[in-house]
């Protein structure tokens, strides 16, 4: 199940970015999964560990991937830390709901807004007062008490 802190959390890593540039291993776009999250985020196909074509920007490194794709590739690729996903765009929602599920283990985030997770039904576990929920009316509805705390 996807875990959500909203708000302030000290132990998130929140400049994903730089992060992901100094700690990422060319394996980790070998993956299928990332593969698909690549193609589905950045429009972008992976060439090698080394090397992504981007529609937009032609053929580059993995380091210029989009801030969000390096969030996702970060939660997937190590899961036992936690990351600040706000640097992820509603285009990313989908794939932090599918991280939990191919790892079939919790993972937790970190938001500092309320992120769009469509309209269909989802569980969210919200760790600032243990609520489950599981669609985005539940979800704005607890959020917006921890939001800019």
């Amino acid at each position: 199940m996807l875990k959500v802190f909203f708000g302030e959390m000290p132990q998130a890593l929140y400049s994903t970015s730089l992060y992901f540039d100094n700690t990422y291993f060319d394996g980790w776009l070998d993956d299928e999964f990332a593969q698909k999250m690549i193609r589905s985020v950045d429009k972008a196909t992976v060439l090698s560990g080394h090397a992504v074509e981007s529609k937009a920007l032609g053929i580059i490194p993995p380091t210029k991937l989009s801030g969000g794709l390096k969030t996702l590739l970060l939660i997937y690729n190590e899961p036992n830390k936690i990351f600040n996903a706000s640097t992820c765009g509603d285009n990313c929602a989908k794939w932090l709901l599918k991280i939990p599920k191919v790892l079939d283990r919790d993972v937790t985030v970190n938001l500092r807004h309320i992120m769009d997770f469509g309209d269909g039904n989802f569980e969210i576990n919200i760790l600032n007062d243990d609520t489950v929920v599981h669609n985005m009316n539940e979800l704005v509805q607890h959020a917006v008490k921890f939001i800019g705390e």
